[in-house]
């Protein structure tokens, strides 16, 4: 074969670092941007934030000077993209605008040049409280509440061994995990401990608080409570005993037919012992468990003015950063080392992204709350169909773009908060040729439910019905997934007395 030369031009997409670290915070909620960004401040010694809690009573002087350094903060609290920029912001734009690559190019640029801190703290105070970490309060558990009680009551030492044995056989919703044998299996011979000890140590972890902790099984726990309830008359508390100590599964069923012909009571006597049953706490040790509550803040927020609904951002989540002063002048006076130069093109790319990653964020909210301006005035009720396609295309955007800005990001509206993707669905077809989304169809569903006489609740076929007589198409198997979806139990768990 012979070989030869030929020249050939094509195109392709190259990911430069710059592309992918802007791609990479995008996607990122606001808890794994923040994650992130804590590991690229303990790696790149030319970045630093300026809104870290634990730092403002160095950072913060009294001239309003950052570490010596004069502040280039302001009282402006317009959002990215909006308004009058800063002076800081205008220097970073024309920097942004004007750099080549060159790493030395961006030596001679002042830390303020610098600065992602469009967010208002004329407003921070300086009190103690608010400057100071506050420290969660201790929370006790359940061993720790019932070992308490242990050793106000019982005071022989043999005693405190088994009933602590017992209380160490208990999960976290305070049941007894193991059988009395089982636990008496475990002890040593030589140590002679009867069984009927045990039993005793048992009922005595049974009279503790919370009532109930101690059980072997669900209709125990409830004996218990229905035993220790004050103030109930004999006869309703005798049928509440009978009903969760023999048919507790019926009960959970709803199925009070077979109760009743097999208790011999009628509905006002059924309808008592239903109210007493109520009362207890099928999990007396689940509030000990507890543990940190989950929340999210919101990325964005929309709010009502006089000229319609306007989003927001919501500068709590957003990070103050800045190149570092000393750094920074080191460089300007060409004293650095090469790898100076490389982290303060990394600080440049970090600060610029982030500043694109909340302007988009930005830009996709105002998009998607001009298309669902009736939600935000009506409810969910009032929900159009919409795509991602939709909004990329009104925005010059990919659609996989849409997609990572509308994943774990959060919109703090009058009606809740949700995330951007809630937004989202698909089309159902009306009678009149029209389109509903499938969120408002799950609303009125609710509504419909909501709305139910519950000793007559709908079934799916007829909550079917209901929607095609206001022109809506839905399917049966269409009204139990919205109906699930929405965890919603089915119309012989919605039944009551």
């Amino acid at each position: 074969m012979k070989q030869s030369l030929q020249l050939r031009t094509s195109q392709h997409l190259a990911l430069t670092p710059q592309l992918q670290q802007s791609i990479r915070l995008l996607q990122l909620s606001t808890l794994e941007l923040h994650q992130e960004l804590e590991q690229i401040l303990s790696d790149n010694p030319l970045l630093e934030r300026l809104d870290d809690p634990l730092d403002n009573s160095v950072r913060l002087l009294a001239d309003g000077s950052i570490n010596g350094t004069p502040s280039t903060m302001t009282s402006s609290d317009a959002p990215i993209g909006e308004g009058e920029r800063d002076n800081s912001t205008a220097n970073f734009d024309a920097e942004t605008n004007s750099d080549s690559g060159d790493d030395n190019s961006g030596a001679a640029t002042s830390d303020a040049d610098w600065n992602f801190d469009d967010v208002a703290r004329t407003s921070k105070t300086t009190d103690d409280e608010n400057s100071r970490p506050q420290l969660e309060s201790y929370e006790i558990t359940l061993r720790e509440h019932l070992l308490e009680q242990m050793r106000e009551i019982v005071h022989q030492r043999r005693d405190r061994v088994l009933v602590e044995m017992i209380i160490d056989a208990l999960d976290e919703n305070g049941y007894l995990e193991d059988p009395i044998a089982e636990i008496h299996a475990r002890i040593p011979e030589e140590l002679d401990v009867e069984i009927e000890e045990l039993e005793t140590a048992l009922t005595m972890v049974q009279s503790f608080s919370p009532t109930g902790v101690g059980a072997r099984d669900a209709a125990e726990c409830l004996s218990l409570q229905i035993k220790a309830l004050p103030k109930v008359p004999f006869v309703t508390r005798r049928l509440a005993l009978s009903i969760v100590q023999g048919y507790l599964t019926l009960f959970a069923q709803r199925d009070f037919n077979k109760i009743k012909k097999a208790l011999d009571c009628d509905d006002e006597d059924l309808r008592e012992a239903q109210v007493i049953i109520k009362q207890c706490n099928p999990h007396p040790g689940a509030s000990f468990s507890g543990g940190a509550s989950d929340y999210v803040m919101p990325d964005v927020i929309v709010k009502r003015t006089k000229h319609g609904w306007q989003v927001v951002l919501n500068h709590d989540v957003m990070p103050r950063l800045r190149v570092n002063a000393l750094y920074a002048n080191i460089l300007k006076e060409n004293k650095g080392e090469a790898s100076l130069a490389s982290q303060l093109q990394e600080a440049k790319w970090l600060i610029k992204n982030m500043r694109q990653r909340f302007d988009t964020i930005l830009r996709v909210a105002q998009a998607i709350v001009e298309r669902q301006r009736n939600f935000f005035s009506h409810g969910a009720v009032a929900m159009r169909p919409l795509v991602l396609r939709e909004i990329a295309d009104t925005l010059g955007l990919h659609e996989s773009t849409i997609s990572r800005v509308t994943t774990q990001k959060y919109m703090l509206t009058p009606h809740g908060m949700f995330e951007l993707k809630y937004f989202f669905g698909s089309h159902v077809a009306t009678e009149a040729g029209g389109e509903a989304s499938s969120t408002a169809i799950r609303a009125l569903i609710k509504q419909l439910i909501g709305a139910e006489d519950s000793k007559s609740p709908f079934s799916d076929s007829k909550i079917a019905d209901m929607l095609a007589e206001q022109g809506m198409v839905v399917a049966r198997r269409t009204v139990a997934k919205y109906r699930e979806a929405l965890r919603i139990p089915p119309v012989n768990l919605r039944k009551s007395l």
